[in-house]
């Protein structure tokens, strides 16, 4: 298939008096209640730990400009936290932006993100830098994940290989998103399977890294994936 400073000397019951007056400032500045004082202050549904949602963290992996940012900030129900640098000349002989002229900035980091699925699971996403100059981040940023999502980019799968391989190598279950581009070649979830070489367990759909709905339902995806993976 051809894919084309404080003050230390203070003492410290001084600084304990001063709490609740700072806070009421916080409090006064941000228009928020200020924090409870005692344990009598702090309301019962509060104290309910049951109410807890469950956690879980999702790393999003991939080439350089292949959407990871962009999947990110789609869903991110919080303002997403990214590391965009601008790109500069030192850069072009190491950076291919053959398939993505425009592309000025590039994540030197990671990107950060969340989503709440329902009131029971919060999903935290972390987005991986995509040049190789920065794939030593990775092992921090995999750290206690349930799975991964692969982007791949049908006109250079070969950029998804390293991702791929990484999260096979270090046993993590992950599945593979295709973020179609517009104005390129369509391309079936079999076509992609069968080009990267990719096992029929693991999940394979194509997505559109813009839209909410289809990041969601990658997201969902993984996650049914990552739980059939359990032992029983």
């Amino acid at each position: 298939m051809d894919f084309a400073g404080s003050d230390t000397a203070a003492a410290p019951a001084a600084r304990y008096k001063a709490a609740p007056v700072a806070q009421g400032r916080a409090a006064a500045a941000t228009g928020l209640p200020p924090l409870p004082d005692t344990d009598e202050d702090i309301q019962e549904w509060q104290k309910d730990t049951s109410r807890a949602p469950n956690t879980a963290k999702i790393v999003i992996a991939g080439g350089f400009g292949v959407g990871k940012t962009t999947f990110v900030g789609a869903v991110s129900e919080i303002t997403p936290l990214t590391t965009e640098a601008l790109m500069t000349r030192a850069s072009e002989e190491t950076d291919d932006l053959a398939a993505t002229p425009d592309k000025l900035t590039t994540t030197v980091a990671m990107d950060f993100g969340r989503i709440t699925l329902d009131q029971d699971l919060v999903l935290y996403l972390f987005g991986t830098p995509g040049q190789q100059r920065f794939w030593f981040m990775w092992d921090d940023l995999v750290r206690g994940a349930i799975g991964g999502i692969v982007l791949a980019d049908t006109r250079r799968l070969e950029d998804c290989f390293p991702a791929l391989d990484y999260f096979e190598s270090c046993g993590l279950p992950f599945m593979v998103a295709v973020n179609h581009f517009e104005g390129t070649a369509g391309h079936g979830e079999d076509d992609v399977r069968e080009a990267l070489s990719v096992p029929e367990h693991i999940p394979v759909l194509v997505c559109d890294a813009r839209k909410r709905y289809s990041v969601v339902e990658a997201l969902l995806t993984l996650c049914g994936h990552a739980l059939s993976t359990l032992p029983e």
